[in-house]
């Protein structure tokens, strides 16, 4: 980024081992190293996460979910508006989901300004496997929105 830019953030989240629970990685993976933005993975911990928002102006969050749509679904959320809705439910497999840990962000102050979630429905959590083509494909069109967002205004 150069100096004077707004610190703008893209964390991937997931597990690798877990099927479409990876598919946050993947696109912090192909988003690869940028000038206009820090790329981070995170496991999805909670105080983890909350820590990586710290100092951001602007982030995008990609994870995995399930809220009852069609495998490779996107629903593109903007948290900084408010809590995630309930029906967006989280492939956590910690105590707390990405929902709970953004509004424990919110609550510290730490939420970014400008906050937006990207959650692709998953189909496939089996330990072992890779992504499932549906969400292999909605990560490829996440990682262009995210480019479109980031070459915007």
């Amino acid at each position: 980024m150069a100096a004077g830019d707004q610190p703008v953030l893209i964390v991937g989240v997931g597990n690798a081992h877990r099927g479409d629970d990876g598919v946050g990685l993947a696109v912090a993976r192909q988003l690869g190293t940028r000038q206009d933005a820090m790329v981070t993975q995170c496991d999805g911990e909670p105080a983890r996460l909350v820590a990586s928002l710290a100092g951001a102006i602007r982030a995008y969050i990609v994870d995995a979910a399930d809220f009852g749509a069609a495998a490779g679904t996107i629903l593109r959320v903007e948290a900084s508006a408010g809590p995630l809705p309930a029906t967006l439910g989280s492939m956590s497999t910690h105590g707390l989901g990405l929902a709970e840990s953004l509004e424990l962000a919110r609550a510290l102050g730490q939420l970014p300004p400008r906050c937006v979630v990207y959650a692709i429905q998953g189909t496939d959590f089996a330990p072992g496997t890779g992504l499932s083509a549906a969400v292999a494909t909605a990560a490829d069109e996440v990682v262009q929105r995210i480019r479109d967002e980031l070459a915007g205004p």
